[in-house]
């Protein structure tokens, strides 16, 4: 990693990084082996008036500007990512614990491609002219002002930039807390944004944990809070968001169902379970960690999965031989390794993995239980790690109901040949987040988020404008005004 990638304060307000050693200490650890890699300081109440302060300064200059304009500096900048992948893919992989052979593919060039998709747009996002008969009247498309993002540890850099992206392109100026498990991503997104033309305050970050979101998030000055977490946390930031009647997106966690029917493609729905599962550690909100297998080929399943996960390789992720990394944190390895006794004291048939791996850092091995019934915790409860619940069903009615059987909505895959019952099944998913024969692709063009408690709004594509934007009606009289006295 060059000198230039690792970030040069704690946070990044006003175009600039900023220092206040009067914050905490936030320690950065790499995952992989228990090693301190940065050591930051968490915001301040003054480093938080000094962020919402820019970025109420610098948003009346950045919405005045033409979408083409604005368009512009996020297409530089996420060229600017493209140039610098793979020291931000090092930087990703220190701060979370994820293989090279990952973030080189799925974290900076997702959100690049986030900052083209919403570059690309900015200049086409307005309003409509509504003829009313010899009257008239047209909608304009305004920003809604100062934005607070509040970033889970998974995705550090794709995270920050599905948010800045939409909430930018529409001409809104954000304050961004990144996870306090990996703080470091977000400040490079900053600072290329600046680099790339950003005017000062337009983006800003600020370290820290539940008490620096949860100034962000009641301060008057903020009209829109998005928010990638789970639930719990969600219902806290919904709840504050609502007293000040705040626009929301709130991305939660899931308990995603994958249903691989008798005439599915055994093997590409094993490679799905995998990536639905293995990918990232487990540790991605939309897993299928429900997987409901046909009983008519549960045992072929099962048996591949087996074989299939001889290939995982762990070893250090910045080796990119590695495939399967370590838990974000020891915290987080004790909450899967529980999960894991309570599936076994639970009765479910352990197939594969179901330890902590023989090894520095925080490493859970890939764990498959079979024979898992609906209520099981494993079948319940997020669990965040690399734990794969195997169920069987009978028939399409049960299977579906079975799966939808979850306060979560996230997520929903289904595995068939059968095109017509993939549809089917997939209108019958309450989830907001379904694929057909493949599972957790979540390309930028497309809309991605859930119903029930998995969350409310959308990421991506256009429907995120309607989520960083509002609509001013105005109405035109062409004639005289009419009136009963």
């Amino acid at each position: 990693m060059t000198r230039n990638a690792q970030p040069k304060a704690s946070h990044f307000i006003n175009g600039r990084y900023v220092e206040d050693t009067d914050g905490d200490a936030l320690t950065c650890i790499y995952p992989a082996t228990g090693e301190e890699v940065a050591r930051l300081h968490k915001g301040t109440p003054a480093i938080v008036e000094q962020a919402l302060a820019a970025a109420q300064a610098a948003q009346a200059e950045w919405a005045a500007m033409t979408g083409t304009e604005r368009g512009r500096i996020l297409r530089r900048a996420a060229d600017i990512i493209r140039e610098r992948n793979r020291d931000l893919s090092e930087l990703e992989t220190l701060d979370t614990g994820k293989p090279l052979q990952e973030t080189l593919v799925a974290d900076a060039t997702s959100g690049a491609d986030a900052l083209e998709y919403f570059g690309g747009i900015a200049a086409s996002l307005g309003g409509e002219h509504i003829q009313l008969g010899g009257d008239w009247a047209y909608t304009i498309r305004e920003p809604l002002g100062v934005c607070v993002g509040i970033g889970a540890w998974n995705y550090p850099t794709q995270i920050a930039c599905w948010k800045a992206a939409p909430a930018l392109a529409c001409g809104n100026t954000m304050v961004f807390k990144p996870s306090e498990e990996t703080p470091l991503c977000a400040l490079k997104v900053a600072e290329i944004l600046v680099e790339a033309g950003a005017p000062p305050g337009v983006f800003n970050v600020v370290q820290g944990a539940g008490e620096v979101g949860a100034s962000l998030v009641g301060d008057e000055r903020v009209a829109k809070v998005s928010l990638t977490g789970s639930v719990p946390t969600g219902r806290r930031v919904y709840a504050a968001a609502a007293e000040g009647m705040k626009h929301v997106t709130m991305e939660l966690g899931g308990k995603s169902p994958m249903l691989v029917f008798e005439d599915a493609d055994i093997d590409d729905a094993v490679s799905a379970a995998i990536n639905g599962n293995f990918y990232s550690s487990g540790q991605i909100c939309s897993n299928g960690t429900r997987v409901f297998v046909h009983k008519d080929v549960l045992e072929p399943f099962l048996s591949k999965m087996a074989e299939r996960l001889k290939g995982a390789v762990m070893g250090d992720p910045l080796d990119e031989a590695t495939n399967f990394g370590p838990m974000v944190s020891e915290r987080q390895m004790q909450i899967v390794l529980g999960y894991i006794d309570k599936g076994k004291a639970e009765g479910a048939r352990l197939i594969s993995g179901g330890n902590r791996a023989d090894r520095d850092g925080w490493f859970v091995e890939p764990t498959v239980f079979a024979d898992v019934t609906d209520d099981m915790t494993i079948a319940r409860e997020e669990i965040f790690g690399p734990v794969l619940s195997v169920l069987s069903f009978e028939t399409e009615d049960e299977a579906l109901k079975r799966a939808n059987a979850t306060p979560y909505g996230l997520s929903a895959g289904v595995f068939t040949k059968d095109l017509a019952r993939a549809h089917r099944v997939a209108a019958g998913f309450r989830a907001g987040t379904c694929w057909i024969n493949q599972y957790n692709l979540t390309p930028v063009e497309v809309p991605f988020g859930g119903v029930k408690m998995s969350g409310v709004g959308r990421e991506n594509a256009k429907a995120a404008v309607e989520h960083y934007s509002q609509l001013k009606t105005v109405y035109v009289g062409m004639g005289p005004v009419e009136a009963p006295f």
